[in-house]
């Protein structure tokens, strides 16, 4: 009988040490900022001018504790089509965290898909046959699930190195 009670509070400690404290809602605690789109002039590839979908945003911790292991998953995806085109899986902040109240440095998002042509690159923003893009936007940190933190379309605009 004396056991029992000792097992109970092991499990019940182990337990509570890894919740890892409050968890926060990225879709509450985070707020994109200074957001750009348009498309990365990606130079030449197999002789033919090459350009990418692209977004530059920052992101700022708005709750009140720290985001450690901050990761965003940037998904693109042409207009009106389900499926993703390209993405682009980045570190925000590692062990350190993203503390409250601190925005992160640019975070830039390229899809490594994207279209090519012999036409100089402005004039391949102006082709009939160019087809829109958006990016979704999804983050998470620790152990979290990913979320949905922002949608955008991509302008068409060339965005140069």
């Amino acid at each position: 009988m004396v056991r029992a009670p000792a097992l109970l509070a092991v499990v019940l400690g182990v337990t509570a040490a890894g919740c890892g404290g409050p968890v926060v809602d990225v879709t509450q605690g985070l707020e994109i900022l200074d957001v750009r789109t348009g498309w990365f002039d990606a130079g030449i590839v197999d002789g033919k001018n090459k350009l990418v979908p692209s977004m530059t945003f920052k992101l700022r911790n708005v709750s009140d504790q720290p985001l450690v292991a901050l990761r965003v998953n940037a998904l693109f995806r042409r207009a009106g089509e389900a499926d993703e085109w390209g993405s682009s899986f980045l570190t925000v902040a590692g062990s350190e965290g993203l503390s409250p109240g601190v925005t992160s440095d640019d975070i830039v998002a390229r899809s490594a898909l994207g279209y090519t042509g012999t036409e100089p690159r402005q004039e391949m923003l102006k082709n009939a046959h160019f087809v829109d893009a958006t990016v979704e936007v999804f983050a998470k940190y620790g152990s979290q699930q990913w979320k949905l933190v922002g949608k955008h379309a991509v302008a068409r605009e060339l965005l140069t190195p």
